[in-house]
């Protein structure tokens, strides 16, 4: 029993260490530079709390079987020379590509969303929050987040760019994740800070928050870092000012545990 309880009891003190140092790093931030005057225990915070640890646990587990079937069909469909090229790259190179493509595939998966009605069900759960911070991060129902990553994850692996020639995990991908996680606390960020010219080549909180926005500019700015995808695809949108509200028109049950069965519901 102890076993099986241990992994989880690991995983759970990982997450909480992370949480305090996303806390230690946010929290005075938002309050030296703040966009809005949102209180640090505002309303909902406890379900959001609850949404970042089962975000952080359970989209990993349930992709593990996906990844590991898309992984071995992609090695079985490319040849071995074709791994034996990709694995001689530089790292960056090989960082660079597996940014873009990943990009790509995420851009599409949350655009589409947006777009049809039974994924938007899900993802309004994430578009539900009227004040924006940091932790809105990982505010969003699991099955939302399986989409979304796989989308970001299929292009990846039928290209090859998510193992090494040996068939071993390519560590860019892992390092992938963690900057694009990072990177999604911050474009979340209840912070003020414009960049100028760098707001049109990497996601800023500026960008993002114009995607959350609840007005006729909504369905904008789906890029997670590379607003250059949102450019090329129609979809770019960021005036001088800020978005005067967010939310969706459709108000979601207060309580984490409801608008998990929501989406469900007739």
């Amino acid at each position: 029993m102890f076993e099986h309880i241990r992994p989880f009891a690991i995983d759970f003190a990982r997450l909480s260490l992370w949480f305090a140092i996303l806390a230690i790093v946010f929290v005075p931030i938002e309050r030296l530079v703040a966009l809005h005057p949102n209180k640090v225990f505002r309303i909902e915070i406890w379900s959001d709390v609850g949404y970042y640890f089962l975000n952080s646990l359970a989209p990993t587990a349930i992709l593990v079987l996906p990844s590991a079937v898309l992984a071995g069909t992609a090695h079985a469909l490319l040849p071995d020379t074709y791994y034996d090229w990709v694995g001689h790259w530089p790292p960056a190179v090989h960082l660079v590509a597996v940014v873009i493509v990943g990009e790509i595939g995420f851009y599409w998966g949350h655009r589409w969303t947006h777009e049809i009605p039974a994924l938007w069900r899900f993802h309004a759960v994430h578009h539900s929050a009227e004040q924006i911070d940091w932790l809105v991060n990982t505010r969003a129902h699991p099955i939302d987040m399986v989409f979304t990553r796989l989308c970001g994850l299929i292009p990846l692996h039928i290209l090859g760019l998510t193992q090494t020639a040996d068939g071993k995990p390519s560590i860019m991908v892992a390092l992938f994740v963690v900057i694009s996680t990072a990177w999604g606390f911050l474009i979340h960020a209840n912070v003020r800070l414009r960049l100028g010219p760098i707001e049109s080549l990497i996601a800023t909180p500026a960008f993002h928050h114009w995607h959350h926005t609840n007005d006729e500019h909504r369905d904008k700015n789906y890029a997670a870092m590379l607003p250059c995808l949102d450019r090329l695809f129609g979809t770019f949108h960021l005036p001088r000012g800020w978005p005067p509200s967010y939310g969706v028109d459709d108000k979601l049950p207060a309580g984490l545990a409801r608008q998990l069965i929501r989406p469900f519901r007739r």
